[in-house]
């Protein structure tokens, strides 16, 4: 047991103890014992074998005791327990500047927040708001807290690296000259859902130029390496991007092989190998009668290089799957759903819950942004973190909906409810209610821990109530913060069928679930699937893009999307389900 090693589990235990609201002179005093023996020239080996521990300012007897049991023993039985009664994600939020113990614990036994993730979720659904000791302004200031020590991260969601990646194509576009063609490549290109970093392709007569413009803009926080036409360069959200400027002539090249994914390209390779060709860093080479490697000659689009190696043209988003090589070459390729397919939004929430805006406000930022109907499912009463209705309020509720239906023309305003599946299956309403609303999105919120038999038939049980329109995020997954619950989609996606239940995808960049994978298995099995932003403000909305492209990754086509009908389609269909 080295001595830094003990310096490290003594602030361990008072940060521990620190979250759990003990004594706070028995929290100082394991500081102070650990700022001691960092201190120390001495060995501490030999402090204990002489007995002189106790020698030491800021050791008394009971510290020295459990000193002496990590150098005697190399572990200590009360750092063990009080490690596995305090869950580990705790500890990274002390990280946050604005966090400190009390508030920590608050989080956990209010929220059951365990993880940065989830407090970041937290704050996205305005779940701190009505915390005591909390409010608008601490959340937000715990966001940018947040923000801050992701800046270090090597993983990032799409929902933080897209955005970003837009606002500098369009910078670098505006001040780079000469610039022909620019465009973002990689896993955001693919819309990956999480990505190490932001690859950007662009063509140009001066590559240098653009690269010292790019150095330049005000997003770059520090260069990572340069050389002849690439640049490396670290965002000042954290998020490295990675800059490679050729020739004008060899730009839809290096952009069809800088988008990837490797095992797409190493599976057309070995396909097109054997017509001569190859593909590497540097271009396509065919290999002439002779076995000599000639340049393949220019290509001016990607169509053009898919042309040449004798496929038809793979968008970004389905050059995930090798199999999709098979699939093009036969003419199968998936005619996946687009954004401007969507008629109408399920699964907003408004301020009756964990939302901040009204139902007006949400329902004419959909009309705004062309929706013919939205659906409000605010949280049912079991969600009382996120201030779920109880049966008197919704009923309240439904009484500023039919208001705003009066007052505003042109857009459909659905009664719904996001109603929590109980641990037992059942729902947290009664069906006399369930009856009488246009649709039910029903989901996990609780209980995550279930093995994977209770998880499904709990799942199981829910769908097969004939009010459930849609199962709401479907693993429970928050990316880079909560793995899914243990569940047998297979079994799922058959219970779904069976029942004319929908799945959801939320499109929320924190859960993108299901994810594309499970979209191919609901597409094999011909499962419906709604697409929903899952929105909390009006500015959620907007998440919608991330939906639709990872629809795309699973080759989601257009009617297999419930909202691409219109809203008196959609009616009919709600009713045969019913019946």
């Amino acid at each position: 047991m080295t001595q830094q090693e003990i310096v490290s589990i003594l602030n361990f235990i008072a940060a521990a103890l620190e979250l759990k609201g003990e004594n706070p002179f028995k929290i100082k005093a394991y500081r102070r014992a650990a700022q001691s023996i960092s201190a120390l020239t001495t060995d501490v080996a030999s402090l204990v074998e002489a007995g002189e521990l106790r020698n030491i300012e800021g050791i008394g007897e009971a510290i020295e005791k459990k000193i002496t049991e990590l150098v005697k023993t190399g572990r200590l039985e009360y750092y063990e327990k009080l490690k596995a009664s305090v869950p580990e994600g705790l500890f990274e939020l002390l990280k946050v500047p604005q966090l400190g113990p009390k508030k920590i614990k608050i989080l956990h036994e209010k929220l059951g927040i365990t993880t940065l993730g989830e407090l970041e979720y937290a704050c996205y659904e305005n779940r701190l708001l009505e915390l005591p000791g909390f409010g608008k302004k601490t959340q937000q200031a715990i966001l940018e807290g947040i923000r801050f020590v992701k800046s270090s991260s090597d993983q990032f969601r799409l929902g933080e690296a897209l955005p970003a990646a837009l606002e500098l194509t369009k910078l670098l576009g505006d001040r780079a000259a000469p610039l022909r063609q620019l465009s973002l490549a990689g896993g955001v290109r693919r819309w990956k859902e999480v990505v190490r970093d932001i690859d950007l392709v662009a063509g140009s007569p001066e590559p240098e130029r653009v690269i010292e413009v790019f150095t330049q803009l005000p997003q770059v926080r520090e260069v990572l390496s340069r050389e002849p036409g690439r640049c490396v360069a670290r965002l000042a959200n954290g998020i490295p991007v990675d800059l490679n400027v050729v020739g004008e002539e060899m730009y839809a090249y290096f952009l069809f092989y800088g988008t990837g994914s490797k095992n797409f390209l190493k599976a057309l390779e070995e396909k097109v190998s054997k017509d001569g060709y190859t593909l590497s860093d540097r271009g396509i080479f065919k290999r002439t009668p002779r076995g000599e490697r000639n340049l393949a000659p220019t290509c001016q689009s990607e169509e053009e290089v898919f042309r040449l190696l004798g496929l038809p043209y793979i968008p970004p988003e389905l050059r995930e799957d090798p199999a999709v090589l098979t699939a093009a070459q036969e003419g199968r390729l998936p005619s996946p759903v687009e954004g401007k397919d969507i008629k109408g939004l399920l699964h907003v929430h408004t301020h009756w819950s964990d939302g901040v805006a009204t139902v007006r406000e949400m329902a004419k930022a959909a009309q705004d942004r062309g929706y013919e109907y939205v659906g409000i499912s605010d949280h049912s009463k079991s969600a009382f973190y996120a201030n779920g209705l109880n049966e008197e309020r919704l009923l309240k509720q439904w009484e500023e909906i039919d208001r705003v239906r009066k007052e505003l023309k042109g857009i459909e305003i659905l009664k719904g409810m996001e109603v929590d599946i109980l641990a037992d299956g059942s729902l947290d309403l009664e069906d006399a209610l369930l009856a009488q609303l246009d649709f039910v999105v029903a989901s996990v919120h609780s209980r995550f821990k279930m093995n994977r038999e209770e998880m499904t038939r709990r799942i199981l049980k829910a769908m097969e109530n004939p009010h459930v329109t849609v199962l709401g995020h479907p693993t429970g997954r928050l990316i880079l913060s909560r793995e899914p619950y243990q569940v047998d989609m297979e079994a799922l996606l058959e219970g779904a069928r069976e029942n004319n239940v929908a799945m959801e995808l939320n499109a929320h960049p924190h859960r993108l679930d299901l994810n594309w994978l499970h979209l191919k298995m609901a597409m094999e099995r011909g499962v419906r699937i709604f697409i929903n932003p899952d929105a909390h403000n009006v500015e959620g909305l907007g998440d919608m893009v991330y939906g639709i492209g990872t629809a795309r990754r699973g080759g989601v086509a257009e009617d297999a999307v419930l909202n691409t009908l219109r809203w008196d389609e959609l009616k009919e269909r709600f009713k045969k389900i019913k019946v």
